[in-house]
């Protein structure tokens, strides 16, 4: 619209907004939604700077590992010798060393089940009373054999639960190393019976599938944060590692097949002379996978139970930690993807029950994921990504994952089962990305992981299929639980442990926001870009979430404060809605409402001469006559002014709107959060106009806006696309609509 029309047509209202003053009563405080986040973040420093870079002094430790392990299948237990190599990369002195034990979890001193609150069951299996109250729990802790250092000598050490204190003989400066050596086993856990992230699968045959982590004693995280992160392992908080090299020699049964992190070093020893072409044929396939174990050979393997040993040796760079799974059921199958600046492996281990879905889908969706992810963030750099079909399993290391979802034992699968699987292969094969990469603390922010990953998990998905189902990232999906009582809710901002609706608030809403962000706040070019930049920025380091909100506003222009503010640190929602809407008509005539005002007030620089005046529907000088669409020549000053000052071809440029619709948005919900309105006009046409959430700024209560159009408005709707994860859409409608019971 032309400026003086356009200020012509909004003149009252603003001598009404220079004139009117409101009262606020004294108990209201200024809800400033768009304060900057000073208060809440850490203040940046040489380490993290406030552009959400590392700064020039920034550090992070590493440690090295040297491991043997033997796994004895008959007695499910599992006995390693490992060397840590610490290096001391902070400035200041270390005068001892924790180390990670979450097998402790599993001990019968373990207090974990303490934790947690423990009903009467008004009914349960024989098998399920009888494991409660009358069996022996299982014993599945480390059994520390010993700890010395380099030269054989016993080192003192303390274990608190899931944490060991290595005591140093000498404080560790900057810069300098030590070696130590750990003798353990420990008893592995069916993980169908007594829970955890790894252990076995039994089958009815006697045969076993492990799933291997968590299974060594592993260095903890020391950095500028909070020195060393040491929290306990309870169970949902994962895990927070240093980067490192390992070299892992893995003995098994020699019927077994196994894949593990790192680069297998000694595959002419393993593999048979068949296996060893197809692989090489599979290297080379970018389209199909090649099945290096078929299932028949998988079958016939697996009636046999050898009492010969196989040792797998890998190499792993860079890694924060360690993943295996063995079995003589499996059948593998792999392909080559290119991406690029490199080729990575694509590969799924999974037995006779996981077919023919997983033979069908599980390589396949590896390789679109580590596609996906890596045009959103950095190639992948490892050179292999592993889905491992693990029943009722879901969890992810460096290249490996345990995936979860089988057909029915007659081969038959529903799309739900299907598209279930295709999804937690997606989610674990991108947890390489977040967090074995970028390698936030999993312990203390759940969501940097799981929310960012679910995130792009999201996106693979859909861009695997746009209509694929998928639960985690549209924003309505969000809806019910950000709706629900606040007194089950709890901020994305929330340690691990404290979450009460763990997907719903880690997962399910940081994946919701990011993608509000990236389709509605910001767009997609500028959201993409710094994303991809706090990924690159962060990549084999450990960021906080401060990094996370400071790289997002500092490489888009965007001030986001406000955002982060109510979606993470509140449990607020939102909810905005049409108030009113005001039609008005254009009049030559002064309004009784602008005489009244005028004869009340003093006014300084009054404007003088003809002026535009508007009435609205319904109003005390509105006239049946003013009922019609606007024509310049309907308002002889505006027609006088237009003939005055513009040229016949300039007059052709001007818009002519012909009806004025005031719209008063209200906000009964706590966040902020721009508005999207679509117009339906007469005609069945649309049109959308998008407000940014700054529109609030001035009043967290209301907001208007004035709509010139040339055609007449049949309909308003607020969010159309459900888009801004609105929590009630009966009041996003005029006129207003009457929600329908299911049962009408």
């Amino acid at each position: 619209m032309n400026k003086f029309l356009l200020a012509l047509v909004l003149f009252p209202s603003f001598i009404f907004a220079q004139e009117t003053t409101t009262t606020k009563p004294k108990s209201e405080k200024n809800p400033d939604k768009f304060k900057q986040m000073y208060d809440l973040l850490a203040t940046p420093n040489m380490y993290r700077t406030a552009s959400g870079a590392p700064g020039p002094e920034y550090y992070q430790q590493k440690a090295d590992y040297k491991i043997d392990i033997e796994l004895d299948d008959k007695n499910a237990k599992l006995a390693g010798k490992e060397t840590i190599t610490y290096t001391n990369n902070a400035k200041e002195s270390l005068d001892y060393l924790w180390l990670q034990l979450d097998q402790n979890q599993q001990s019968r001193k373990s207090l974990s089940p303490l934790v947690e609150s423990n009903v009467t069951d008004p009914v349960s299996s024989p098998k399920g009373f009888s494991r409660k109250y009358l069996e022996e729990d299982f014993d599945g802790g480390f059994n520390i054999e010993y700890v010395n250092d380099a030269f054989g000598k016993p080192m003192k050490y303390s274990i608190n639960q899931t944490m060991m204190r290595i005591e140093l003989p000498k404080p560790l400066a900057k810069g300098e190393k030590i070696s130590i050596s750990l003798k353990w086993w420990y008893n592995i856990n069916n993980y169908r019976l007594d829970g955890g992230r790894s252990g076995y699968e039994q089958f009815p045959d006697g045969n076993r599938l492990y799933i291997l982590a968590q299974f060594y004693p592993r260095m903890a995280v020391y950095n500028d944060v909070e020195g060393w992160q040491n929290q306990q392992f309870w169970g949902s908080g994962e895990f927070a590692l240093p980067f490192g090299d390992f070299e892992v020699n893995i003995t098994v049964p020699a019927d077994h097949i196994l894949e593990a992190t790192g680069n297998l070093l000694n595959r002419n020893e393993v593999f048979t002379a068949t296996q060893l072409a197809r692989y090489a044929q599979a290297e080379k396939s970018f389209d199909n996978p090649v099945i290096v174990v078929t299932q028949g050979e998988a079958e016939v393997t697996e009636k046999g139970f050898s009492d010969k040993k196989k040792t797998w040796k890998f190499k792993a760079e860079n890694v924060r930690d360690f993943g295996i799974s063995t079995s003589r059921k499996f059948i593998y199958d792999a392909m080559a993807v290119q991406l690029d600046s490199k080729t990575a492996m694509a590969i799924s281990l999974y037995p006779k029950e996981g077919n023919p879905l997983w033979e069908e889908y599980s390589t396949r969706i590896v390789a679109h994921t580590l596609k996906s992810y890596s045009s959103h963030t950095f190639d992948y750099p490892y050179p292999k990504a592993i889905s491992i079909n693990a029943e009722d399993q879901g969890m992810e290391y460096p290249m490996i994952c345990w995936n979860w979802g089988r057909p029915e034992p007659d081969g038959k699968y529903s799309d739900r089962v299907k598209e279930g699987m295709m999804s937690v292969i997606a989610h674990e094969v991108g947890h390489n990305f977040f967090p074995m990469i970028v390698n936030s603390d999993e312990r203390q922010w759940t969501w940097m992981d799981e929310g960012l990953n679910s995130f792009l998990e999201y996106c693979a998905l859909i861009e695997w299929d746009p209509k694929f189902p998928v639960d985690r990232g549209p924003a309505k999906s969000i809806v019910p639980y950000m709706s629900g009582d606040e007194k089950g809710l709890e901020p994305i901002m929330s340690n691990s442990e404290s979450i009460r609706q763990f997907g719903n608030n880690a997962y399910g809403k940081p994946a919701a926001a990011l993608n509000i962000l990236r389709e509605t706040v910001m767009g997609r070019e500028l959201f993409d870009y710094a994303f991809k930049t706090y990924a690159n920025r962060w990549k084999f380091k450990h960021p906080t979430p401060e990094d996370f909100f400071r790289t997002m506003e500092d490489a888009s222009a965007f001030d986001l404060d406000w955002f982060w503010r109510g979606w993470f640190y509140t449990t607020d929602n939102n909810d905005i809605g049409i108030k009113e809407v005001k039609k008005y008509f254009v009049s030559n005539d002064e309004p009784k409402e602008v005489k009244d005002f005028l004869k009340t007030r003093r006014r300084r620089n009054r404007i003088e001469g003809p002026m535009v005046y508007m009435v609205a529907d319904g109003s005390e000088s509105f006239k049946a006559s003013m009922n019609k669409p606007f024509e310049i020549k309907d308002s002889k000053s505006l027609e006088t002014y237009i003939n005055e000052t513009f040229s016949k071809e300039e007059q052709t440029k001007l818009k002519t709107p012909k009806y004025f619709y005031q719209v008063t948005f209200d906000k009964p919900g706590g966040l902020v959060m721009p508005i999207i309105v679509e117009l339906t006009f007469e005609d069945g046409t649309t049109e959308t106009h998008h407000f940014p959430a700054q529109i609030w700024r001035m009043n967290d209560k209301e907001a208007n806006r004035t709509f010139a159009t040339d055609k007449k408005v049949t309909k308003i709707v607020l969010d159309p696309k459900e888009e801004t994860a609105d929590v009630d859409l009966t009041n996003n409608t005029w006129p207003k609509q009457e929600i329908k019971s299911k049962f009408d």
